[in-house]
């Protein structure tokens, strides 16, 4: 009976694996259209430049997801490091989101404060101080725990390890809230038409919610988790890759035009709302603000 359990496990595990590995390939495909369009091809915008970068953070977790299968699978090396490096990634991604979110709400709900306040190149700004934060955000609690192959430090482990929940948890908050309040304003109190960016905010908030959190409850509870519930790991990974994988699927639905074929460039342009034209210094302006 032991026997048939561990065949049984080991069966669930492997099948969760490849799953796992197939969306993050197609995660990886769909990111780098984004990557590729947006990088290349389309003059970057305010908002622009934060789907940009999260495509960006979305890739490099994918990457790195794609990696740690091939190490476990090919070389049968099973390392907590693999966990740390890929939950830089997410982690970023999580940040940008949040900022990403809470714009497009601000831009909406408050257009002409907004479109006073905001200095130019805050977008580049906010993108990079969410970058630089990332890695110590994430690192600092792992090494202090022992995960990246160096002596644990309990009350140094405790310490960072609640800084680094705190900080992702009210990432995770800012993004929710920010989409809550997007929805409710668009749906109980503005008379304005529907925003383009409308179908992102709320398809990304959602994404976060039932597939992003369960990592972030991991790296919360990790633990305890590991001791009483060891399917957690793979099916919150598995989750979270759906999470970065499925955010280029909504970006290209919310920009489609049914019954029109079209390049993929302007499918993006008008899910960002930022095709209508050029600013006086050459940026496009975003929908809610014309």
């Amino acid at each position: 009976e032991p026997s048939r359990m561990f065949g049984l496990w080991s069966t669930f595990s492997s099948a969760l694996s490849y799953l796992t590995l197939a969306v993050c390939l197609g995660g990886l495909a769909g990111n780098g259209l984004v990557l590729w369009h947006l990088g290349l091809h389309i003059k970057k915008g305010p908002f622009s430049v934060y789907v940009l970068h999260l495509a960006a953070a979305d890739f490099l977790f994918l990457c790195c997801q794609t990696a740690a299968f091939v190490a476990q699978t090919a070389l049968g090396v099973r390392d907590t490091l693999y966990l740390a490096i890929t939950f830089v990634g997410f982690s970023a991604g999580l940040g940008l989101l949040a900022a990403f979110s809470a714009e497009r709400c601000l831009s909406y709900v408050c257009p002409t404060c907004y479109a006073g306040c905001r200095p130019r190149h805050t977008s580049g700004v906010a993108c990079g101080l969410l970058w630089a934060l990332s890695p110590p955000a994430v690192l600092l609690p792992a090494h202090a725990c022992g995960l990246l192959r160096a002596r644990a430090s309990p009350l140094a482990c405790l310490r960072h390890q609640a800084a680094s929940v705190a900080w992702l948890l009210s990432l995770a908050c800012t993004a929710c809230a920010a989409a809550l309040l997007l929805f409710l304003w668009v749906t109980c109190c503005s008379q304005r038409p529907r925003p383009k960016f409308y179908g992102i905010a709320l398809g990304s908030a959602l994404l976060l919610f039932f597939c992003g959190l369960p990592l972030v409850v991991y790296w919360s509870l990790r633990p305890f988790l590991n001791l009483l519930l060891p399917v957690f790991l793979p099916l919150a990974t598995l989750l979270a890759c759906v999470h970065s994988s499925a955010k280029p699927l909504i970006c290209f639905a919310a920009g489609r035009q049914p019954g029109r074929r079209e390049p993929l460039r302007a499918v993006l342009q008008r899910a960002l709302g930022e095709e209508a034209g050029l600013g006086a210094r050459g940026q496009s302006l975003p929908m809610g603000l014309i």
